[in-house]
């Protein structure tokens, strides 16, 4: 009997809308549990919960390219989009509804970087296994 190989990476176009962010988190989390990083499934979650949302906002287009990678040390995410200005973080504002996405991203994730490309941009981030004894590390 063969034993069939698990593809160890995920890609998707997507129209943003924030009624698909939670059918996003649960392909988001079977993914991440058949390649065994359940401990990576709340934060990988959470940063492409906030960098999505952050897409149709910014971008002035919800057209955008999802693509997750299992890798040696835990999950590497990239979202592309159109728009060719790269995020920033700022010091949120608690009180306000909406701003903080970046902020929790650069919280949350090993390492992150937004790079422009020919037709836009690409926010990528890496979120490590804690089994691995690594920190967070900013870009």
């Amino acid at each position: 009997m063969a034993v069939e190989e698990v593809p160890q990476s995920y890609e998707q176009h997507l129209h943003v809308d924030p009624r698909i962010l939670r059918g996003i988190r649960r392909i988001i989390r079977a993914h991440l549990r058949l390649w065994g990083r359940d401990d990576l499934v709340d934060a990988v979650a959470l940063c492409v919960t906030e960098v999505l949302t952050n897409v149709p906002k910014h971008t002035g287009s919800p057209e955008c390219r999802l693509r997750l990678w299992n890798t040696e040390d835990g999950v590497h995410t990239t979202i592309s989009d159109t728009n060719s200005v790269l995020p920033t973080v700022r010091q949120p504002d608690w009180c306000a509804e909406s701003g903080r996405g970046m902020f929790l991203l650069s919280s949350t994730a090993y390492r992150w970087a937004a790079l422009p490309t020919p037709t836009g941009k690409d926010v990528w981030f890496e979120c490590r296994s804690a089994r691995l004894g690594c920190g967070r590390h900013l870009q």
